[in-house]
């Protein structure tokens, strides 16, 4: 066997062992940011794609968690951003042919109902500081904005999530 298979034999099993590790979390992340337990799977399955080929340059891999994190976060407001442009083109074909369009299918939890209806930076960070417990610092680092600008959507999140579920402030 030659040197350059070996490597290649070699990145597919860190690659392996990174998914195995890996995959659970990022499913849950896209879910919680998408809604939709199919399709945050396929957003994994692309965040791992993409890094295939830059296995050989992860220096650290305690920082593929990093990596995973901020390309679900960006391939799901990605999804979500043509997904509302799909929504707003149908909605206007359904108008001109006179028919309702049709209602996508409804989650089973009220909250997360919710969730899925605030703005997808605010969305992203909620779940990033609430539900993975990442730092203000953390989670600006992903969303690529400032700590403040994360306390500011987390705030405006909340208000909103508690306005539509009727909880009031502590």
């Amino acid at each position: 066997m030659s040197g350059v298979e070996q490597a290649e034999r070699g990145q597919r099993a860190g690659l392996a062992e990174l998914y195995v590790q890996h995959a659970p979390d990022g499913i849950r992340l896209a879910f919680l940011l998408t809604g939709d337990r199919a399709l945050a799977e396929d957003l994994v399955q692309e965040a791992f794609a993409r890094f295939v080929g830059r296995l050989g340059h992860l220096r650290n891999p305690d920082a593929f968690g990093w990596y995973l994190r901020r390309t679900l976060v960006n391939l799901s407001r990605s999804h979500l951003r043509h997904r509302k442009v799909e929504r707003a083109y149908l909605e206007g074909v359904a108008a001109n042919l006179g028919r309702p369009p049709t209602p996508e299918g409804e989650l089973d939890e009220r909250i997360h109902e919710a969730l899925l209806r605030l703005p997808d930076r605010q969305r992203a960070a909620l779940i990033l500081r609430l539900y993975l417990d990442l730092s203000e610092g953390q989670t600006a680092q992903i969303l690529r904005c400032r700590p403040g600008t994360v306390r500011s959507l987390v705030s405006r999140g909340m208000r909103t999530l508690r306005s539509e579920l009727g909880v009031e402030a502590r």
